[in-house]
């Protein structure tokens, strides 16, 4: 039987390299893992403000389709309005709980959703009357809505601008 030493010393040494991770090796590899963690983080944040924009802009497009099926349905003599309320819902309670038409009730919202910018089921609201810049509800009906959050959306604009 043929002894090979060259061949032992070689897996020695190669043993002796291989034992494990340096403390240089392990400092880099979490350095990586920081940097790529850093830069998926603001990437996570925006991916949610985004869904929380498309989520507003649907809320806001149900309310104010909801608005303009009352009004519709109101200009057609439906049913009767208040007067001065220029045919529009006197809150957004009424598009929920819907209007008597001839023995049935006629609903126009199944229910008032949450602004996702706030997290509640508030909305601000304009009448006729009221100034287009104006932040305060007069009361006299409901034209439009728009969210009460005071943020700002990823183009630069408020939210209770939409």
């Amino acid at each position: 039987m043929t002894s090979f030493p060259h061949r032992h010393k070689s897996v020695v040494r190669d043993a002796r390299l291989q034992r494990g991770f340096t403390l240089i090796e392990l400092i880099v590899a979490t350095a990586i893992l920081l940097i790529l963690t850093g830069m998926a983080v603001p990437l996570f944040r925006a991916s949610v403000q985004r869904e929380r924009e498309r989520e507003l802009h649907a809320d806001l497009w149900m309310l104010r389709d909801a608005i303009d099926r009352y009004y519709d349905a109101a200009a057609r003599g439906a049913f009767q309005t208040k007067v001065g309320s220029d045919q529009y819902p006197p809150d957004l309670e009424t598009l929920v709980t819907g209007v008597d038409v001839g023995g049935k009730k006629l609903k126009f919202l199944r229910k008032i959703p949450i602004d996702p910018m706030t997290g509640k089921p508030e909305w601000g609201m304009r009448s006729t009357q009221d100034d287009p810049t104006s932040d305060s509800w007069g009361g006299q009906n409901v034209f439009d809505v728009y969210s009460k959050s005071q943020g700002t959306a990823l183009d630069d604009t408020k939210y209770k601008d939409w």
